[in-house]
């Protein structure tokens, strides 16, 4: 018997099930939807631009027909229904689809850790001096017959929910305006013996009989957030709505990829399947992105030499998110399904040609070279001209061009995400990717603490007192068609960040102020089927989505083997890159250069750096990015690519300099524990760089210096700080380092213990300088908005003033953040933009650019502003965050320590030039052993200069008292611990400093 081949015999049996899908779904007379023996009624919508269209497509596969026959039978029982089931778009899109079919109105709401009672309710506005409540999507649902769509409940805080128990109930609810919803049936029934206008008075409204509700949630406690009330979940009629049968899914792949073998499209969907599995989930191995698989084989149908592991990677980049057994099992799937071919065929190596399509505004030809073949196709585009060639700041490496052309591909179907870590390039990539394609950047930093208004719109103050919503830029980016790039998604909560989903998958989103925006497609034909004009549908509140519009994410790699809390809270520690994520973006990882192409990086950008500093810097930091040592490693995050940069421009401008201090100096080896510390030097001399430099260079050597700056003529003197200072040979030497590096338009950031003269040192550099200085001290309670604006209340009108960062940046200040290391990290995050690339977005709505005028609401960066931060070094006995680890690399650092003893019993004779030499010399050397101890961890306290100085001055002004009596001053401290009081005892005794001295004590030294 002759048997037809595998693809045609598949082909026919889809034929025949979409024939029988046909019989079980149809439209009867204009007035009835029938599914299968289920018959509805169609009403007239009285709000039809509410009707979701464009979701049904052309043929529904068996299962989806199934969930929407079950959707109908408790639309007819007058029922709610709750659909449950994995991350995904396909529960909104069933829900969206039934919706469309019976032509029902939406009001739809994204549910977020912010999301209040008023979110659902009622919201107070004020107009006119006049406050007043506005229905919100809840109420709005319940009188006007509409099907309300909660997505993401168990995103939403506990015991938010409750307030719609009785709504789903009984069809009851209290509003805040006094009136009370009440249900259909007990409604009509006062009817009968009272008139509407006696229920009018009485504030009683009806419900409608057809209002419903549709929640979408995922399991939990598999998923991450916060499990079911279960008074709310009581009231529910649940469906599992699972991933679409393997039969299901492999007919749509196949109308995707019509082109591609079926043996491959098989081979693809049998290991995503095969990911999915419960076995795979007890191996902890998250869902693979079943939905993601379709514009994946738009990409494959377009570029079918791409490789499937390479393909699978940018859907599911394991290597990333999964540890060693982890990526073991995924690689054995892979092999077993026979897409394990990633080294075999090679994937896009250049773009070729961008240019602007023939088909019009929004699209561009592009052309890569793929495996020695040229491949044309159309990706959206921006609206400048697109250019082919780099951009005079980019130099183009191998990988990175590779990566762009990759880019490419998963931009014509997809959203992206870029996966780094600090400092290898993300921002720079991203911005020649935008740069090719003729797009406007809108640059959005996320920090962990934003919440779901600062993401899509905040609520102002008019001048006259109104309240007013304010599109956020993500917004404003999708009206417009920019690129949106959303900087650091590993930090925002994942609470916060579902509220994108709907934009990411549907390209569609509502707001707070009920504005809809819809895909362009989907606005194009409810304009045509209801003959409406763009200002109607505007007045409608209802705006397309720019067809152009697309989303690039940043983020640092997952912490790999690290679970986050059931919670959804974002920790530094967190796996962030979890089942829900993985469905949003096509991923692409940026890995470090290769020494070649970073040494062709740093020679592109600094020509003149010696040729033998930058081989040996290169040296350093890819044998310790090669090792297996954690250590060694962690070192290697403190030299990545933007470090090196900054250390070649150093050295090109100063090349008498050692690379040795130049290392030393970015990893701030001074504070590093031992065992790094030893690292370090270890590896420093396995790559024969030695420090030329002396540690200890004389005063006479400072003063030989050759770098030099004009002194700056303020508008404002009163800013120039002008403190009490002593120069010591130290201290001058900082300054210097200090000045070589602002010199080369480095924002500087000083790290030291406390007490050791960082203020001093600052204050006393700009009152060299002649620099006004604005002045910030952050602390645990620190927010992005007090960073940036103080609200006060003018008039009864609240009002925005300007920081001390904003006035800094507006007249060309000095910035001085003083005690960084206190506030948050998930806070501070939001100088990078500003430190980068000279933006910011305040909670006003003015934006802070460099380099641009005329557009309304700017800030345009003074080119002579700069940012000082201080912070006390990372670790006990210090309270604070490490500011360092985590945005160290964007500052030029520089460690301050205590000055050397001569250098520190130089400045104390100035303190106190009646103090004897010899309790001087006590003292330095007390505190010197003291510091030594501290340094190796036998007491924990670092005793610094500032101590001294006290002690110093009290003995000046009162020179009877005597020096054990003085000296406790600063050790009463201590003097409730026992052990540390005997240490204490003994060193000072050991100086001739007789502190808690007995008769017993015979050990005190002579003098």
């Amino acid at each position: 018997m002759c048997k037809l081949p595998i693809r045609d015999d598949l082909r026919q049996w889809h034929r025949f099930r979409r024939v029988r899908c046909a019989r079980t779904f149809s439209h009867y007379c204009s007035d009835t939807v029938k599914i299968g023996e289920i018959t509805y009624k169609l009403k007239a919508p009285r709000n039809p631009e509410l009707v979701p269209v464009k979701h049904i497509s052309d043929s529904l596969p068996q299962t989806v027909v199934h969930h929407l026959r079950w959707i109908m039978q408790k639309d007819l029982l007058g029922q709610d229904v709750f659909l449950i089931g994995p991350p995904g778009p396909l529960r909104r899109s069933i829900a969206m689809q039934y919706l469309e079919l019976t032509k029902r109105e939406v009001e739809y709401v994204a549910l977020s850790r912010d999301t209040t009672e008023t979110d659902l309710k009622q919201r107070r506005e004020i107009r006119s001096g006049t406050a007043f409540y506005i229905d919100q999507c809840a109420v709005r649902a319940a009188t006007q017959g509409r099907v309300l769509v909660l997505e993401g409940l168990e995103k939403a805080e506990r015991n938010v929910l409750p307030v719609l128990n009785n709504l789903l109930e009984n069809r009851e609810m209290q509003l805040e305006d006094g009136r009370f919803l009440m249900s259909a049936q007990r409604y009509d029934k006062l009817l009968q013996d009272h008139t509407k206008e006696e229920l009018d008075i009485w504030k009683i409204v009806r419900v409608s009989e057809d209002f419903r509700v549709i929640a979408l949630g995922l399991p939990v406690p598999k998923y991450k957030g916060n499990p079911l009330d279960p008074p709310l979940r009581s009231r529910f009629q649940a469906r599992d709505v699972y991933f679409l049968p393997f039969k299901d899914q492999l007919e749509l792949l196949y109308s995707a990829g019509p082109n591609l073998p079926a043996e491959r499209v098989s081979q693809l969907l049998s290991f995503a399947t095969t990911l999915c599995s419960q076995e795979s989930s007890n191996l902890g191995l998250p869902d693979f992105p079943v939905d993601n698989l379709l514009p994946a084989l738009h990409i494959l149908s377009s570029f079918p030499m791409l490789s499937s592991q390479q393909l699978v990677h940018r859907l599911y980049p394991y290597s990333s998110i999964l540890g060693k057994d982890g990526r073991s099992a995924v690689e054995g799937v892979l092999s077993r399904f026979e897409l394990l071919d990633g080294g075999r065929q090679r994937s896009a190596s250049s773009v070729l040609s961008v240019s602007t399509a023939n088909s019009g505004e929004g699209r561009a030809d592009v052309t890569i070279r793929v495996s020695d073949k040229d491949v044309t196709f159309q990706v959206p585009a921006g609206t400048r001209k697109s250019r082919s060639t780099s951009s005079s700041a980019f130099i183009n490496t191998p990988s990175h061009s590779q990566l762009i052309a990759d880019m490419m591909q998963s931009h014509m179907v997809k959203d992206m995400c870029l996966i780094g870590a600090k400092g290898c390039g993300k921002s720079v990539i991203a911005k020649e990717f935008a740069e090719k394609l003729g797009y406007n950047v809108e640059n959005v930093m996320l920090y962990q603490d934003m919440t779901a208004r600062d993401l899509l719109q905040q609520r102002y103050t008019l001048p006259n007192g109104d309240t007013a919503w304010r599109p956020s830029p993500l917004v404003t980016a999708a009206l417009e068609g920019k690129l949106l790039l959303l900087d650091g998604i590993h930090r925002v909560n994942l609470g916060t960040l579902a509220v994108l989903s709907r934009l990411l998958h549907d390209r569609e989103l509502d707001l707070y102020d009920g504005t809809r925006l819809l895909r362009w497609d989907r606005y194009q034909t409810l304009k045509e089927e209801q003959q409406l004009s763009d200002q109607q549908l505007q007045e409608k509140s209802i705006f397309p989505i720019h067809p152009s519009f697309r989303v690039l994410a940043l983020a640092e790699p997952p912490v790999v083997g690290s679970g986050g809390s059931s919670s959804g809270v974002a920790g530094k520690s967190q796996q962030w890159l979890g089942p829900e994520l993985l469905t949003m973006f096509l991923y692409h990882s940026v890995a470090p250069l290769g020494k070649a192409e970073e040494i062709g990086l740093i020679q592109g950008l600094c020509p003149t750096v010696p040729e033998e500093a930058v081989e040996q810097v290169l040296h350093l930091t890819h044998s310790l990015r090669q090792t297996n040592d954690p250590t060694a490693q962690s070192l290697a995050s403190s030299l990545s690519t933007r470090q090196l940069l900054r250390i070649c421009r150093r050295l090109s401008r100063y090349p008498e300099e050692s690379v040795a201090r130049s290392v030393n100096k970015a990893c701030l080896s001074r504070f590093l524990p031992s065992l790094a510390k030893a690292s370090l030097d270890k590896n420093l001399k396995n790559c024969s760089i030695r420090d030329t430099d002396s540690a200890d260079r004389s005063q006479d050597a400072v003063c030989e210096s050759l770098v030099s700056a004009p002194v700056y003529c303020p508008s404002e003197k009163m800013k120039v700080p002008d403190v009490l200072f002593y120069d010591n040979p130290q201290h001058m030497m900082v300054m210097e380092d200090m000045l070589k590096d602002f010199l080369l338009g480095e924002h500087l950031l000083l790290v030291g213990n406390q007490g050791v003269g960082k203020n001093k040192i600052v204050d006393r550099f700009l009152h060299l300088l002649n620099r006004p200085r604005e002045y910030l001290q952050l602390h645990r309670d620190t927010t992005v908005q007090t960073l940036t604006l103080q609200p006060s209340v003018r008039d009864g009108v609240i009002t925005y003033e300007d920081s001390p960062l904003v006035k800094a940046v507006k007249h060309g200040h000095i910035l001085v953040i003083d005690e960084a290391d206190k506030a948050p990290t998930n806070v501070t995050c939001i100088l990078k933009t500003l430190v980068e690339s000279g933006e910011m977005i305040l909670a006003d709505g003015r934006r802070i650019v460099s380099g641009e005028r005329g557009r309304p609401n700017i800030i345009n960066m003074h080119p002579d502003f700069r940012m000082l931060v201080l912070a006390n070094r990372p670790g006990f006995p210090f309270l604070g965050n490490d500011f360092f680890g985590a945005l160290g690399d964007i500052f030029s650092c520089h460690a301050v320590d205590n000055p050397k003893p001569q250098a520190e019993l130089a400045m104390l004779k100035q303190y106190g030039p009646d103090v004897p030499d010899i309790t001087l010399h006590k003292l330095v050397s007390a505190f010197g052993e003291l510091r030594s101890m501290a340094d190796q961890g036998t007491i924990n306290y670092p005793y610094s200069t500032r101590e001294v100085v006290n002690i110093v001055r009290h003995l000046q002004k009162f020179p009877d008292e005597g020096l054990a009596n003085v000296v406790r001053n600063v050790f009463d401290f201590d003097s409730y611990n026992k052990d540390t009081r005997e240490v204490l005892i003994e060193a000072l005794h050991k100086h001739g400093i007789p502190i808690g001295a007995k008769p017993s004590s015979v050990h005190l030294a002579k003098e």
